[in-house]
C-alpha cells in the first residue's frame, strides 16, 4: 500500500503559471480565443518570420519566393530572418543571395548549434510586434500565415499549427512521439499539445517572455507552453519534402527527448526512489524467507548463488539510478558554465528597424 501510495503522488510541485487551454481555429471563421482579450491590434503589425536552416539549399528558392508573396500580401511591414545553423551544403550561398534583397536578414552562425538555439538566435534578432516561427523545409504552408495573423487580430497571443495527422510518418516514430507526450504530460506542470511543433505566430509580448527566460538547454516546446498566454490551435497537413531529407535522426530525436524530459519533469527521480525502495522491500522480504526457512524447516542456505544474484539486482538498479541522476546533474553543469547559446560568424541584409527599448 505504501508502495502504491508513493506512485500516486504528485510528480511535481505545481507551478504558479496559468494553463490556458487552447482552441481550434477553424478557417475563415472568427477564432475562439481563451482567457481574457488582448488590447486592440493594429491592422497592420510589423511582422517577423523566423526560419532556422540546416542543409536546406534545394528548398530555399521556392520557399522563400512564395514566403515573399504571401508576407507581402498580409502587411508591407514584414522581415524574413534567416539563420543557417552551420550548414554543410550550399545553403549559405543561397541566403546571402536572397540577404541582397530587401526585407531579408540572414544570420550565419560559426557551427551547427541545433535547431532550439537557431530558433532562439531568430527570436533575439527579430523586431516585428508579430513574430512566426517557421520550418524551412517546405513543409510548412506559408498560406497558413494569413489564419495565424486572422487569430491575432481576434486577441489570440499564440496562434500554433497542430497537426491533423501523422499518416506520413513511420510506425515507430509515431508510437515514440505518443509515448514522449504522455510522459511528459503526466507530470502536470503543464501540458504540451502533441501535435504541435514550431509552427506558430507569437505576440511581441510571448517572445519577450521567452527571450528573458535564462536556461541554455532550450526545449522550445515546453518553453512555448511554460509562458503562457491565451492561444488558439490551427489544424493543418504538412506538405511533403520537395529536396532533402530531416536532419532529425533517431538519435537526434532520442536527445531532444531526453533534454525535454529531464527540464520540464523530475518523475524519473521520483520513479529511482521507487525502484531503490522496492528493491530494498524485495531483498528483505528475501531475507526473512530464508530466515524461516532455516529455523523452521532446517534448511542450509545457498550461499553462492543467492549471494551472486542479489548483487547483480542491486548493482543493476544502482546503476541505472545514478544513470538517471547524472542526467539531471550534466544539466546543471551545462547551465552553470554560462557559455552562450550561439556564436555568430556574419549577419547580412536588412529588415524591420531595430525596436527601441
Amino acid at each position: 500500500m505504501l508502495l502504491l501510495s508513493l506512485l500516486q503522488l504528485p510528480l511535481n510541485p505545481p507551478l504558479d503559471v496559468p494553463e490556458r487551454p487552447a482552441s481550434a481555429a477553424v478557417p475563415g471563421e472568427p477564432c475562439r480565443v481563451d482567457g481574457p482579450m488582448a488590447p486592440r491590434r493594429i491592422a497592420q503589425p510589423g511582422l517577423s518570420c523566423v526560419l532556422p536552416c540546416h542543409n536546406e539549399a534545394a528548398n530555399l528558392p521556392a520557399l522563400l519566393a512564395q514566403l515573399q508573396q504571401t508576407l507581402s500580401a498580409l502587411t508591407p511591414h514584414w522581415e524574413v530572418v534567416l539563420v543557417d545553423d552551420g550548414s554543410t551544403d550550399s545553403t549559405a550561398l543561397v541566403l546571402a543571395t536572397w540577404a541582397q534583397r530587401p526585407g531579408f536578414r540572414v544570420l550565419l552562425l560559426s557551427r551547427n548549434f541545433g535547431k532550439e538555439a537557431a530558433l532562439t538566435a531568430g527570436l533575439q534578432a527579430a523586431t516585428g510586434e508579430v513574430v512566426v516561427l517557421m520550418d524551412a523545409d517546405g513543409q510548412h504552408p506559408p498560406e497558413l500565415l494569413g489564419t495565424l495573423l486572422h487569430c491575432w487580430h481576434d486577441g489570440a497571443d499564440v496562434a500554433y499549427a497542430v497537426r491533423r495527422d501523422r499518416d506520413d510518418e513511420g510506425l515507430l516514430k509515431r508510437w515514440g512521439t505518443r509515448l514522449f507526450y504522455a510522459l511528459v504530460n503526466r507530470a502536470d506542470r503543464l501540458q504540451l499539445p502533441p501535435d504541435a511543433g514550431d509552427f506558430r505566430l507569437m505576440d511581441r509580448r510571448v517572445v519577450d517572455a521567452l527571450l528573458s527566460l535564462p536556461e541554455r538547454n532550450r526545449f522550445m516546446k515546453g518553453l512555448y507552453a511554460w509562458v503562457g498566454f491565451p492561444s488558439v490551435a490551427v489544424p493543418y497537413s504538412p506538405a511533403p519534402r520537395t529536396a532533402g531529407h530531416s536532419s532529425y535522426g533517431l538519435r537526434r530525436l532520442l536527445r531532444l527527448s531526453l533534454d525535454g524530459l529531464t527540464a520540464f519533469t523530475t518523475w524519473p527521480l521520483r520513479v529511482v526512489s521507487v525502484l531503490g525502495f522496492a528493491s530494498a522491500l524485495v531483498g528483505f522480504l528475501y531475507g526473512g524467507y530464508l530466515t524461516v526457512e532455516y529455523l523452521v524447516l532446517g534448511n542450509p542456505v545457498s550461499g553462492w548463488t543467492t549471494i551472486v544474484v542479489s548483487l547483480m539486482l542491486f548493482f543493476g538498479v544502482q546503476m541505472i539510478s545514478l544513470g538517471v541522476i547524472g542526467e539531471y546533474v550534466a544539466r546543471v553543469f551545462e547551465e552553470v558554465k554560462g557559455r552562450p547559446l550561439y556564436v555568430v560568424r556574419q549577419a547580412l541584409g536588412s529588415g524591420l528597424p531595430e525596436r527601441q527599448p
